[in-house]
């Protein structure tokens, strides 16, 4: 098996262990969402330091500020993603937060320099709409769930872009240890205040939690470690599909065709840009190489 078709596995595997934290995310729905939160930053911050310790890799790194400022935009958006799943159909809170990858290059304008084409607003603007038919053909979506969708995708992007910045900077381990090392205090403060007691089957769907979020993580890196991220990052957008199988046949969630509609344009636009961008840096690539 290639490099290229074992990454595409990986990235099929991440993308349904992702789609089976949302269920259980949602089996937990009467539990508050900064409690479900702090049960997967305990399994985080275990393995996260774990994994530093073993490898002496300094736990506080060096850009401090940035740090923080990732761990707090990974709290954020954590929650107000887990908020959506308990609130609206899982396909439907999947494809309401697709739209990270677009402000992330918004942002990355501002943050790394990054340079848009004009040509990619018009793909942005093809996704924006299909989050506008979603809101607007499902009457369980709000527009305050929408404004939710949104902004959850902003903060993502901000969150994105601070790991583009400190990639030159800290060990991966470190970025990824301050968001449970942030969330811990936050949340823990939080549900001493909102604490509701798990019941039964909830101590299980809270333990699945945090394990399928670990797996998908450990997926995720193995795809982006021995795949070219062009062949492998289109493939993250199959868990649309998963989430579609999953919310029927578990929770028996359905769609009108218009929301359908709304969420194929979603990912058309978000799949197109990411194309259009690799193809870009390729081109570049080659007339720099030449």
């Amino acid at each position: 098996m290639t490099d290229s078709l074992r990454g595409v596995c990986y990235m099929l595997l991440a993308t349904f262990v992702f789609a089976l934290m949302m269920v259980f995310v949602k089996l937990v729905a009467e539990l508050p969402v900064l409690e479900i939160i702090f049960f997967r930053a305990i399994f985080s911050v275990v393995i996260c330091l774990y994994s530093l310790l073993k490898h002496r890799v300094p736990v506080f790194g060096n850009n401090r500020p940035v740090l923080i400022l990732r761990g707090l935009a990974g709290v954020t958006a954590l929650s107000l993603n887990y908020y959506l799943i308990q609130t609206v159909p899982l396909a439907a809170a999947s494809t309401l937060t697709y739209l990270a990858p677009i402000f992330t290059t918004i942002l990355g304008i501002f943050i790394v320099k990054e340079k848009v084409s004009p040509l990619q607003f018009v793909f942005f603007a093809l996704s924006f709409s299909g989050i506008l038919v979603i809101q607007g053909f499902d009457s369980r979506i709000s527009i305050f769930h929408l404004l939710i969708g949104i902004t959850t995708s902003l903060i993502m992007g901000l969150a994105y872009n601070c790991v583009r910045k400190l990639s030159t900077t800290e060990h991966p381990l470190v970025i990824m240890f301050y968001f449970p090392l942030l969330c811990l205090p936050v949340t823990g403060l939080w549900i001493v205040f909102d604490w509701t007691t798990p019941q039964g089957w909830e101590w299980f769907y809270l333990g699945m939690v945090g394990l399928t979020s670990q797996a998908a993580q450990y997926y995720l890196t193995r795809a982006y470690q021995i795949a070219e991220i062009a062949t492998v990052s289109i493939v993250n957008y199959t868990s649309i599909i998963y989430t579609i199988a999953l919310g029927f046949f578990i929770f028996g969630e359905t769609f009108n065709s218009m929301t359908y509609l709304g969420m194929a344009l979603v990912c058309s636009g978000v799949i197109i840009n990411v194309m259009y961008k690799n193809h870009s840096e390729r081109q570049l690539k080659l007339e720099t190489d030449l």
